[in-house]
C-alpha cells in the first residue's frame, strides 16, 4: 500500500468517531497551548527586565551589599556599605563618575487627613538625577548641593505620592509628614511606571543626610555611579574595587554593570522558561498516554477489521503504518491547535503583562507533538501488525 492511501484509512477511522478522536486530541491541545504560554511569559519577562536595565545606560554600575560569587547575595542581613564608603568613592571617582548613595526604606507619608503606609523614601544625593538618568521633573527641581550638605528636610515627590496627595494642584512648597518629620516638597518626578510589579513612582526622594538623621543609621542599600564615558566603565570599576577594599572585605560588597546584570537575569530567566516549559510538558506527556489508550481501544475494536485485511493481502507493515499514520495525525492536529491557541493566548496576556512567542518554543512543542504521536502510537501499531489473520477474523 501506498502512503496516499494509508493516510486516507488513517483520516477515515479519525472521522468516524469524531468525539472519542477530540477528546483523544485535547490532553495534547492542553500540552502544547500550556507550553507556548509559559514559555512566551517568560522570553516576555527576559526582554522586559533586560529593557528596563539597557534604559539605564551602559555606563551605570552598582555597588550592592553582599558577594554575588556562587550565584546570589551571600548577605543582606549583615549589609557593611556605609555613607562614609560612598564619600569616600566620591573623593575618588568625582574626576571621572557621577554617583549617588542609595538609602531605602518604606515610611509613613501624611499630608493633612491622607496618609500612605506603604511609600518608599530613598536618601540620595543632589546627583541622583544624573546618575539614574530616567529621573526627569515634571515640577520643580531636585534638590541642590547646598540643601543636602545642610541635611534640609526637602522632597522631590513621584508621580503616584502627587496623584494621591496633590492631583491636579501645583504641589511646590507644600509640607508632607515623612515619618515624624515635615518636608517642603521642591519637585514632582516624571511618571516612571512598574517594573515588576513594583511602583517606581511611589517614592520620596530626600538628601542623604536628612535620611540618616530620620532612620537612624547609615547603611547604604547602594551605590548607584555612572562612569562619564563607556571607555571608563572598566577604570570605574577598578577603582571602585580599590577604594572599597581598604575598609571592606570582597565577601561584603558587589560591583555589577549594566550587562552583567543583564546576563544574570537572563541566565535566571532562562531557567525560568525551561522549568516553565517542562512543567507545562507533564501535560503533554498525560496527553500522549490518552493516544496510546484510545489506540488500544481502536485495535481491539477493529480487530475483524485488521484480519480481514490480512487475509487480503496486507502486510504486516501495511498495518503497522496505518495505525502509526493514525496516532500521529491526532498528534499533529492536536499540536496544531495548541500552538494557535497557545499564541492567541500569549498576545491576550502581552495586552496586560508581558509575553513573547518565541519561534523555538513553537518547534519545540510541535517537535513534542509529533514524537508522543509516534512513541505512544508505536505500541498499539505493532500490536495490530502482530495479530493473527485467523483468530483475527474469529474475533467477536
Amino acid at each position: 500500500m501506498n502512503y496516499e492511501e494509508l493516510f486516507s484509512l488513517a483520516w477515515k477511522a479519525i472521522i468516524t468517531n469524531k468525539l472519542r478522536s477530540f477528546l483523544t486530541t485535547l490532553g495534547i491541545i492542553i500540552g502544547v497551548f500550556s507550553i507556548i504560554l509559559l514559555v512566551s511569559i517568560g522570553s516576555g519577562l527576559q526582554s522586559y527586565i533586560t529593557n528596563e536595565i539597557s534604559s539605564l545606560g551602559s555606563n551605570l554600575i552598582d555597588v550592592l551589599p553582599g558577594s554575588t560569587s556562587g550565584g546570589g547575595f551571600s548577605s543582606f542581613i549583615s549589609n557593611k556599605l556605609r555613607v562614609q564608603d560612598w564619600k569616600s568613592l566620591d573623593r575618588k571617582l568625582s574626576p571621572i563618575a557621577k554617583l549617588t548613595p542609595v538609602i531605602r526604606q518604606v515610611a509613613t507619608l501624611k499630608y493633612k487627613n491622607i496618609q500612605d503606609k506603604g511609600a518608599y523614601i530613598a536618601g540620595v544625593s543632589f546627583e541622583y538625577p544624573l546618575v539614574v538618568t530616567s529621573t526627569t521633573m515634571s515640577q520643580g527641581v531636585f534638590f541642590t548641593k547646598g540643601q543636602e550638605q545642610a541635611g534640609s528636610n526637602v522632597a522631590v515627590i513621584g508621580n503616584t505620592v502627587y496623584e494621591k496627595f496633590f492631583p491636579g494642584q501645583n504641589a511646590i512648597g507644600k509640607r508632607v509628614y515623612v515619618g515624624n518629620k515635615l518636608y517642603s516638597v521642591v519637585g514632582v518626578a516624571q511618571k516612571r511606571g512598574s517594573f515588576l510589579g513594583v511602583d517606581q513612582d511611589n517614592i520620596v526622594y530626600i538628601p542623604v543626610e536628612s535620611a540618616q538623621q530620620l532612620f537612624g543609621s547609615d547603611v547604604l542599600t547602594e551605590i548607584a555611579i555612572t562612569a562619564d564615558s563607556p571607555e571608563l566603565v572598566p577604570v570605574v570599576i577598578n577603582q571602585t574595587k580599590q577604594t572599597l577594599l581598604k575598609r571592606l572585605t570582597s565577601d561584603d560588597f558587589s560591583v555589577e554593570t549594566a550587562d552583567t546584570l543583564t546576563s544574570t537575569i537572563s541566565n535566571i530567566t532562562n531557567m525560568l522558561s525551561l522549568a516553565l516549559g517542562g512543567i507545562a510538558a507533564i501535560s503533554l506527556l498525560v496527553g500522549g498516554i490518552g493516544v496510546a489508550n484510545i489506540m488500544l481501544v481502536s485495535v481491539t475494536e477493529r480487530t475483524r477489521e485488521i484480519g480481514l485485511r490480512k487475509a487480503l493481502g496486507a502486510k504486516r507493515s501495511d498495518i503497522l503504518k496505518q495505525f502509526l499514520i493514525e496516532a500521529v495525525m491526532i498528534s499533529v492536529f492536536g499540536g496544531v491547535i495548541g500552538i494557535i491557541l497557545g499564541m492567541g493566548a500569549s498576545v491576550i496576556v502581552a495586552m496586560l503583562l508581558v509575553s513573547t512567542v518565541t519561534w523555538w518554543s513553537v518547534a519545540i512543542a510541535f517537535g513534542f507533538s509529533v514524537a508522543i504521536g509516534i512513541i505512544f502510537g508505536m505500541a498499539p501499531a505493532v500490536r495490530a501488525s502482530k495479530l493473527s489473520p485467523i483468530e483475527a477474523l474469529r474475533y467477536e
